[in-house]
Order: C-alpha cells, then structure tokens, then sequence
C-alpha cells in the first residue's frame, strides 16, 4: 500500500517543475510501500485508520500499520508521547482496532515498548505488560490482521531477555514480531538475531525494517541521522527464509530520528536526508 499522501510522495510532486534533478532520486522511496504511523495525534484514529485500509482495498494492496501510543513512550526522549493513562490507551485501541475492522492489515505493534522497558518503574513495566496484552488480545480478534510485536534490533536487547519479554506481551496470540524498526542493522543481523529469537519462542515468524539498512549500522553506533546511510532492499513478502515472513519499510526514509545531526525534531519530514539515503543505494 503507498500513501497518497505520504511526504515523499508530496515532496517529488512539490520538486516536479522546480528541481526535477531530484525528483528521480525522491521516487525511488515515493514508489515503494511504506508502514503508515498511528498516535496521539490522530484526533479520530478509528476514522484515520479506516481511510488507510478502505483505500488499501480498494487498490488490491495491504496497508502496513504502526500502532505508536503506549503510555510513557521512548523514554521520554525524541519521540517521547503517548496516551496519558492505561485506560486511554485501550480505548485508543479498541478505536484503532475498530478502524480495522473486517479489512486486512498488518499491524506493528509499538516501537521499543519492550526494548526500552528498563527505564520504566516496577509499576510501570507491569502495567506495560498489560497493556501490550490487551492490545495483542484486541487486534487478533480481528479476522484479517496480522499482528507483530517490535522487539528491538540485534544490538540492543540480548535473545535471552527479549524472548521472555516477548512472551509476557502476549506473542502467542500474534502473528510474530518486529525487528530493525527505524534502525540500520543489515539483513544478515536481523536474520541471525530473529532467528535465534524464534528458537526460544517456539517457531514464531518475524519482519524486517529494510528501509534504511543498505549500508549497515553506523560503526560508532549512531541511531540518530546517522551520516553515509542508504535505502535497504524494498518491501517484499517473497524472502526465501521460513521464518522471515517479510521485508517492510516500516520508517519513511527521510523521517527524522530527532533533532540530532542537523535533523529536526522525530518524526518531521527531512527531504535531504531522504535523496542523501536514497543516492547512496545507487552508489
């Protein structure tokens, strides 16, 4: 599914007349299918997200989903936010989840909720427990979505504390888990890590965030706007490896990860780094 209104998709509709140099290299990401991101900010998320999956239909294409509001999200760092309270957030879910409905999706299930759980307190990581319960409970009652929970990216959180972690959200009602979510870590990682992840967790599949792995991590580490980086390889549900149910582009390149190497604030739109990620893909 690819967003009409999707920033790359504007941005080489913007550039046709004034730069058309850059419109080619702007396309390469406008093309593919990527993930569409839900919030706090989605005023009436069950009628946003009906938008996406009736259009998906309509075009014979399967929306990719990211469901983005756990209470004390990020940290409170870049992309920090997130429903106010446990009960705002499963009424924010069931609204979610209705926008679904009957129509087929698949649904990424909060970025870093579980990789980033050590920073919360007691309190705080069981009622993330819960929560993340309820909304895999709530999602795979419906009849055609598909539903993965993040699980961070190879370097982050060691297989042995993940897949517990994983189990204690629910996994065995979802469908797998997400690994590489807005990271940089190259196809082979995220194999070798999912992999020994689904040993642990009875032969359960996962999905890999392609969209800006094409050169790997930065070898420093950087996670934010991290210079050199490039376009991954492009969605596909054809991956020649019996757990790997698919690549996705679950971050819009060109998104920022936060105000950090002359990027803006998380999640606003940076067309320079968009045609930086996508010129080094053909390089």
């Amino acid at each position: 599914y690819i967003h009409a209104t999707a920033p790359a998709v504007q941005q080489a509709k913007t550039w046709r007349d004034t730069q058309p140099q850059d419109v080619a290299l702007m396309n390469t990401i406008a093309s593919q299918p990527t993930a569409v991101w839900f919030g706090e900010w989605n005023v009436n998320v069950a009628g946003d997200v009906r938008g996406i999956v009736e259009r998906g239909n309509a075009s014979n294409t399967l929306p990719v989903l990211v469901a983005y509001n756990i209470p004390h999200r990020n940290c409170g760092q870049y992309s920090a936010g997130g429903a106010e309270n446990a009960e705002k957030y499963i009424q924010w879910m069931q609204s979610f989840a209705r926008g679904i409905g009957s129509y087929p999706a698949v649904v990424i299930l909060e970025p870093d909720a579980l990789a980033e759980i050590d920073c919360l307190t007691e309190m705080e990581v069981q009622e993330r427990y819960a929560l993340l319960n309820e909304a895999v409970s709530i999602l795979a009652a419906l009849p055609y979505a598909d539903v993965y929970i993040d699980a961070g990216n190879p370097k982050w959180i060691p297989v042995a504390e993940m897949a517990p972690r994983l189990q204690l959200a629910n996994l065995d009602k979802a469908n797998g888990f997400a690994l590489n979510v807005s990271n940089f870590f190259t196809d082979e990682e995220n194999i070798a890590y999912g992999s020994k992840l689904s040993r642990r967790l009875e032969g359960k599949h996962f999905v890999i965030d392609t969209s800006r792995n094409g050169n790997g991590p930065e070898k420093n580490g950087e996670w934010c706007n991290p210079p050199d980086r490039a376009l991954g390889r492009t969605p596909a549900t054809t991956t020649d490896h019996p757990l790997l149910d698919a690549y996705l582009w679950i971050k819009m390149p060109g998104e920022s990860d936060g105000p950090c190497n002359g990027g803006p604030d998380a999640g606003e739109w940076w067309p320079e780094y968009a045609l930086e990620l996508a010129g080094n893909a053909g390089s």
